[in-house]
């Protein structure tokens, strides 16, 4: 009998060296597989940094109207959202890249101007996209040291050389919560060499009430090599639909949309973005409900002798002083959905978002309860 040649081959040896490299991102854990793991249906989702108040009356009513016509491509350019953004954040839409949430972005960034003959420098304890986006182009990533959790600019500006091509700079940072004043990003950006793209990740902005904490998009236009880009995923609720954008100098948004895949963004996803982005109502109850409830969460952990990282966004990142697994999956089985960080280096942390009061009540007698157990 004959053997299947085609059985022989070893896709893994075809591939791309970096993306042969890459370990994939690991998402919060959905609410349909804890169901089908242990039959919980109830379950509290803490784990993805979602707006636990979903997108606001205005979003929901343009999704139920965007969907009568799904049966036709969505606006390539996305001229209505980027009309509307443009005129929220007082700046040309030429300066305005639209993606499929911001992850696409940010490795739109990345594709338009890092080849495998260039660095790319982002913090340890950063979020795992950017160097997902570095090693699937065979760039070389170099990951700075934290400091206190956060980004040590001083560490980063060390790391620039000649073949330094983009740095990522979360502000928030996912997953620690950690924020960088305008003094220090001012100070940095000034001493970064013009042709080192900078991307300042925002999507944590809005929720931000830190005192001294900057707005990047008023630093567009002192310095061409800055990108800011910002998600309609977290304060407007609209994590799956997908839709994020990034604001830039006018040369740069040209490249990034060179490379963008074409109707990157959905119909429905644009009439929903464009609705949510008028809707101040919403965002700011979903600001109060989420000072509130991290609030709620950082009281519990005091009662409770834990520490935590202090945060800017809308999630908690405890510290328990031992590996955190088994006291996730505690807490799994008690229907309540956290995410465990070790894959960003933090084995012994928790990264709780912040949720309604209910929620975030069901959490803390939850991570009570198996406190108790534990001693």
């Amino acid at each position: 009998m004959k053997s299947d040649r085609r059985s022989l081959i070893d896709f893994f040896a075809l591939a791309a060296p970096g993306v042969r490299a890459l370990d994939p991102y690991q998402p919060g854990k959905p609410l349909a597989e804890l169901a089908r793991e242990h039959g919980i249906t109830d379950a509290a989702k803490l784990a993805s940094n979602e707006n636990p108040l979903g997108p606001g009356p205005r979003a929901r009513a343009a999704i139920r109207a965007g969907c009568a016509d799904i049966g036709r491509y969505p606006d390539g350019g996305g001229y209505a959202l980027k009309k509307a953004l443009a005129a929220r954040l007082a700046i040309g839409s030429d300066r305005i890249t639209l993606g499929n949430g911001s992850n696409d972005v940010l490795e739109l960034a990345a594709r338009s101007f890092v080849t495998s003959s260039h660095q790319v420098i982002f913090s340890q304890h950063a979020f795992a996209v950017y160097a997902l986006a570095t090693q699937a182009i065979g760039a070389e990533a170099v990951v700075t040291p934290a400091r206190d959790y956060g980004h040590d600019l001083r560490a980063m500006r060390a790391a620039i050389n000649a073949r330094t091509r983009l740095i990522f700079i979360a502000n928030p940072n996912n997953p620690t919560g950690t924020w960088i004043d305008e003094p220090g990003l001012l100070e940095f950006i000034q001493c970064v060499p013009p042709r080192v793209v900078i991307v300042l990740d925002e999507a944590y902005f809005e929720y931000v009430q830190a005192p001294g904490y900057p707005n990047g998009l008023r630093l567009i236009d002192r310095f061409p090599n800055l990108v800011v880009t910002r998600t309609f995923s977290k304060i407007h609720g609209l994590a799956g639909l997908r839709v994020g954008y990034a604001v830039s100098h006018p040369q740069v948004a040209e490249l990034m949309n060179r490379v963008r895949q074409p109707f990157n963004v959905n119909s429905v996803a644009l009439a929903a973005a464009e609705a949510a982005l008028a809707d101040e109502e919403h965002v700011t109850a979903s600001v109060a409900v989420n000072k509130a409830g991290l609030a709620q969460l950082t009281r519990a952990c005091e009662a409770l002798g834990l520490g935590y990282i202090p945060s800017a966004a809308n999630f908690l990142c405890i510290e328990l002083g031992y590996p955190a697994h088994d006291l996730y999956e505690a807490l799994l089985r008690r229907g309540v959905i956290v995410r465990p960080i070790a894959n960003y280096g933090l084995p012994n942390h928790l990264r709780i978002t912040v949720g309604t009061e209910p929620e975030n009540t069901r959490f803390i007698d939850a991570l009570r309860k198996v406190l108790n157990e534990r001693s």
